[in-house]
């Protein structure tokens, strides 16, 4: 009896541990990557003078000859005195891409920096010099003066599947040689204020002194440079983002070359096709950028670009969201012209536009996102421009004011008191008799496209009769 029962207590334990091992074979290791990985990944610190003032109020003057007096001067400063300077320290990674000293790291971590320090994995700190730095890709190339580094092997984000094995290499909370590991979860995403940047979202356990480190695919290439987080609590909550190590490429080999990045410029606003607004332009599906603002003698004007145009693709590359426009158009050549496929009054229209140069004082995006809100429209008090408004709203001759808002159908769709309407189903509104005489011909139940100003602002919205 009992030898029975334990040779099947055996056979049981046996089982179990092939079940383990063979779900341990399944998972990936990390080992041998790290390994040959690690020291190429740096430890990054900047120094930043920041001016120091007194505490004290104006005029204030401290007893002579009293007790903790010196010490009060040592804190407070005496009077008199000059601001004090402290200097800040600020701490990320980064990446050895050349054995001549080149590396990578994010422009937040280094913005700013009086100086910037790097610690190999040997200990050695050498100080570096930045090459240059992109604010809008949040992309900085550093070179310190050094030969023979290691160095990392670098791959391609293009080729990267969500749901793939990837795995993070820095220095969290300056906890240097950090790894964590995680899947892709989503490719191309767009972030508030980062148009340039189609973002490789993981889980990977990111924190801050991480930035600038990069992100290894299990081919141990880099694939990325790790970015951002999203958190409520400032820690991990299992959203990472990092930039393509495509897009960190083109960037850096530009500053190397001349020290600046050179972008492509359409010089368009635009906007998310939501549901009702595909269906007031009867397109079978939400696709697209729409076209809610042209600027004036930009690039997409010359081409024939109009305000309300949906562009669905750009040089053979299909535009699923607005969000997918910016980073096409910024990485494109200016000297190639591009072909700009759109939808315009239900029709399939291609287009060839010469880009230009992003100019400096570009403030917004070379194609800004506007992000679209609400459903419908008509239940509203509307008046006509009186000179005064247009020559202060800088309307010429179409358009009218939204003086209130019924709780309707315009409520609905997010129209507001103060709203310009300047289109309404593709038409231009003249005045409140021809806007009356085109709402007149929309049948009940059916959505259209109603084109607003608000606040100088450019925006789409879809109506509901």
């Amino acid at each position: 009896m009992y030898t029975r029962l334990s040779r099947s207590i055996i056979f049981i334990v046996m089982l179990s541990g092939l079940f383990t091992n063979a779900v341990a074979n399944g998972l990936p290791d990390f080992t041998d990557l790290v390994e040959k990985n690690n020291k190429a990944v740096v430890n990054i610190s900047t120094t930043q003078k920041a001016q120091q003032h007194s505490v004290l109020p104006e005029g204030f003057e401290f007893p002579e000859n009293q007790p903790y007096s010196d010490l009060l001067k040592h804190f407070f400063g005496g009077q008199g005195q000059r601001p004090r300077q402290r200097e800040s320290r600020s701490l990320g990674s980064g990446f050895i891409i050349s054995n001549d000293g080149f590396l990578l790291t994010n422009h937040h971590v280094v913005k700013n920096a009086d100086e910037i320090f790097v610690r190999l994995q040997d200990r050695r700190e050498l100080k570096a010099e930045l090459i240059g730095s992109d604010e809008r890709t949040d992309v900085a190339l550093l070179k310190v003066d050094a030969k023979d580094l290691p160095v990392v092997k670098l791959g391609s984000s293009k080729s990267l599947k969500v749901g793939e094995w990837v795995f993070a290499i820095g220095s969290p909370f300056g906890f240097d040689s950090s790894v964590t590991a995680g899947i892709v979860s989503a490719k191309g995403r767009s972030l508030p204020k980062e148009n340039y940047v189609p973002f490789i979202q993981t889980d990977v356990a990111i924190n801050p002194g991480n930035s600038g480190g990069p992100l290894f695919n299990l081919e141990g290439e880099v694939v990325g440079i790790n970015s951002q987080i999203y958190s409520r609590s400032g820690g991990f909550m299992g959203l990472s983002f990092a930039i393509p190590i495509d897009v960190a490429l083109n960037v850096s080999n530009q500053l190397k070359e001349s020290g600046h990045v050179i972008r492509g410029w359409l010089g368009v606003r635009i906007q998310d096709v939501t549901r009702e607004l595909a269906e007031s332009f009867e397109m079978d599906k939400p696709q697209g950028a729409l076209v809610a603002q042209i600027v004036p003698d930009s690039p997409a004007e010359k081409a024939g670009i109009q305000v309300g145009d949906v562009i669905i693709s750009f040089n053979g590359e299909s535009i699923s969201r607005s969000s997918s426009l910016p980073p096409l158009v910024g990485a494109a050549n200016i000297k190639n012209k591009a072909r700009v496929t759109v939808i315009r009054n239900k029709k399939t229209k291609v287009l060839t536009v010469t880009l230009e140069n992003l100019p400096e004082d570009e403030q917004a995006s070379a194609t800004d996102v506007i992000e679209s809100k609400g459903n419908s429209i008509l239940g509203m008090s509307i008046k006509n421009l009186t000179k005064q408004m247009r020559d202060e709203l800088g309307i010429k001759q179409y358009g009218v004011l939204v003086a209130s808002v019924d709780n309707g159908n315009a409520s609905n769709a997010g129209i507001r008191a103060g709203d310009i309407i300047m289109q309404l189903d593709g038409q231009s509104v003249k005045n409140t008799q021809h806007m009356k005489k085109l709402a007149s011909k929309i049948k009940e139940g059916k959505f259209i496209s109603v084109l607003i100003n608000r606040q100088g602002n450019p925006i789409f919205l879809a109506l509901k009769k």
